[in-house]
């Protein structure tokens, strides 16, 4: 039998070359499913190690929750003075804050006085204060008549908005940011002195933040440093603290029955998540508090 024919030189080389391109794009392919696959396996790994922060992060929020709960007569109770609590779990470290809404100023029910005093504290000079003020009490009176340097509907309309003032209250706090003149810096500084779900006039100053403290009238900063320090020796001490003799024009003296709570969650492969919350007491023993505000937040 006759051996089969030979392909020419020149064809030999084509196939050749063929087969290497082959080889080549089936190097590719697999590469590539390689790669497709670590990545997705990396991705997984991502969103489990989150998920794990954020459920930790919530057991710190729930963990609040029942400390609030506990009997006024526990030694060991958690208070909502924003002071931090620790705690560890499974291998990762959760550190809870807790604050009465009481210790903020209301959007809606503070007074002109403090909402201008908030205003200059956060670096606004009086003529920038004004008009901010007069656009604030705008968005949330109940009628399209406009202050001396405030903003209603026909202003909105004029700038091209596509909102116009709700002539409501304000239903949170970041709604402050479609107010005229709000920019996202002014809002940052603003954001952590006020609430909307006290519904307080006034603010319980042996619970309020520094920046809170300074929006009083006629208050210095060494007023509010010498207060502060004396709130912590005598939390320190275990002792109720005096309310602020500067704030009496605008203690409340109470309990708004509502907390923020903030829990940071750290992981033991050091994945961190942030749970903000606001709880509401209740009267009904089945559902001791009621959940208004339940979001991630920043470190």
């Amino acid at each position: 039998m006759s051996p089969p024919p030979r392909l020419p030189v020149t064809e030999r080389g084509v196939a050749l070359i063929l087969v290497l391109w082959v080889v080549a794009l089936l190097a590719v392919i697999a590469g590539s499913f390689v790669y497709g696959a670590r990545t997705s396996a990396l991705t997984a790994g991502n969103l489990v190690a989150v998920a794990k922060a954020r459920a930790l992060a919530d057991a710190g929020i729930h963990r609040g929750l029942y400390e609030l709960g506990k009997p006024a007569t526990d030694a060991e109770r958690w208070l909502a003075n924003g002071r931090e609590h620790a705690l560890d779990l499974e291998g990762a470290t959760i550190r809870v804050v807790m604050r009465d809404e009481s210790a903020k100023i209301d959007l809606n029910q503070a007074n002109d006085v403090l909402l201008k005093g908030l205003l200059r504290s956060a670096g606004l000079d009086d003529e920038a204060a004004n008009q901010l003020l007069d656009a604030i009490l705008d968005w949330r009176d109940p009628d399209d008549l406009a202050r001396p340097q405030g903003a209603e509907r026909d202003r909105y309309e004029a700038l091209g908005l596509p909102y116009i003032p709700a002539n409501a209250p304000f239903r949170t706090v970041n709604e402050l940011l479609q107010v005229i003149g709000v920019t996202p810096e002014i809002h940052r500084r603003l954001a952590g002195a006020l609430t909307v779900h006290s519904r307080l006039p006034g603010i319980n100053s042996t619970l309020a933040p520094r920046q809170v403290l300074l929006a009083l009238p006629d208050v210095t900063h060494e007023d509010v440093d010498a207060y502060i320090a004396q709130r912590e020796e005598m939390l320190a001490a275990g002792q109720v603290p005096l309310p602020f003799p500067l704030a009496s024009a605008f203690e409340v003296g109470t309990s708004a029955q509502v907390y923020n709570l903030r829990s940071i969650a750290k992981a033991s492969d050091g994945t961190q998540f942030v749970r903000e919350a606001v709880a509401k007491v209740t009267q009904d023993p089945k559902q001791p508090f009621v959940f208004l505000l339940w979001l991630q937040g920043q470190l």
